[in-house]
């Protein structure tokens, strides 16, 4: 599984930009991380309990907490703050950001959300630096 080398939070730009030791680099909107949360709020208590989290365009991280050094816990500005990320999650979700993307969509206009979020998948709005956050290994 590859290790995380660098997260970086643009609030700005309202992404987590996630780097692996495979040289790959994913821009996780903080929608969809929001979103896709691995909370027991948001997924439920098994399959098909998945809470359909709306109004989430706007969210931004207000922090961002190493656990280990297997995942980040990071506390939304909508007060979110009880998933636990674990690199292979945010891995798994930044490989396959256009699947998820397209599935949170489909499920908010089945539930009556039109557009609901206002950006496509894989569109970074041009953001300030953010300050590098290390991947669970303090300094």
């Amino acid at each position: 599984m590859p290790a995380c080398t660098g997260l970086t939070v643009h609030n700005k730009s309202r992404v987590l930009e996630i780097g692996f030791d495979d040289n790959r680099t994913f821009n996780i909107p903080l929608e969809l991380l929001r979103v896709y949360s691995p909370s027991a709020e948001v997924r439920g208590h098994g399959a098909g309990q998945e809470v359909l989290q709306v109004g989430k365009r706007d969210v931004t991280l207000l922090d961002l907490q190493p656990v280990g050094n297997y995942a980040v816990k990071p506390t939304f500005s909508d007060g979110h703050d009880s998933g636990l990320y674990t690199w292979e999650y945010l891995y798994d979700l930044g490989a396959n950001i256009e699947e998820r993307w397209a599935d949170y969509m489909a499920r908010l206009h089945a539930a009556g959300f039109e557009g609901d979020s206002g950006r496509e998948p894989g569109t970074v709005l041009p953001g300030a630096a953010a300050k590098p956050h290390a991947c669970g290994h303090h300094h």
